[in-house]
């Protein structure tokens, strides 16, 4: 297996409410343990974490027990005090923490199910000098994107909870066709755990 690129950083953002899964607010669904053991945010840092060097996290305040979850799988963190105003804010933290790394994956936290070779395909993507990598299946766009430094400043400019839907439209994306389902499966309700 390749080594990983100490210049493409992978920014897992964990700094969402989770209120489809617990409108109570009441459990932490990326604390929740998968069937393999892990929890949610523990396997998202795991996978990301086989491919790529540096992986940084960000995760909203008083969220003590993600963030040593995170360190413990050997994340950089980072508290984004304003996370509830949107994704794009906890990315800008991302982004300040990742530095001047190359290119960036951006994953988030609650899909712990994509695969290690589709990681590999994006981070190749980026070596390979494109702009926007994206992951498909069955023509179906998924996640995790990933972003070179051309981007740097389209992403800092990012509002509100789109994260960066706006650039995957506007700009050229170079498509990776994978079969890995995980691009598409997210921790939204407890049965989603199974």
């Amino acid at each position: 297996m390749q080594a990983p690129s100490p210049h493409i950083v992978a920014i897992l953002l964990a700094a969402g409410r989770g209120k489809r899964f617990d409108p109570a607010g009441q459990q932490d669904k990326l604390l929740q343990r998968l069937p393999g053991g892990q929890s949610v945010a523990a396997q998202s840092a795991a996978n990301l974490k086989s491919v790529f060097a540096r992986v940084v996290a960000v995760v909203r305040p008083g969220q003590q027990q993600l963030l040593d979850v995170l360190g413990d799988a050997g994340c950089e963190t980072t508290v984004c005090d304003d996370a509830d105003q949107g994704m794009a804010n906890s990315l800008r933290q991302g982004l300040a923490l990742a530095g001047d790394a190359h290119a960036w994956v951006i994953a988030l936290a609650d899909m712990p199910f994509v695969q290690a070779a589709t990681l590999q395909q994006l981070r190749a993507g980026l070596e390979q000098g494109h702009g926007i990598v994206a992951p498909t299946c069955g023509g179906r766009r998924g996640n995790p994107v990933g972003f070179s430094r051309q981007y740097l400043e389209a992403l800092r400019e990012l509002q509100g909870d789109a994260g960066a839907r706006s650039l995957l439209a506007s700009c050229p994306v170079h498509n990776v066709e994978v079969t890995d389902q995980g691009i598409f499966r997210d921790i939204d309700t407890p049965a989603d755990l199974a």
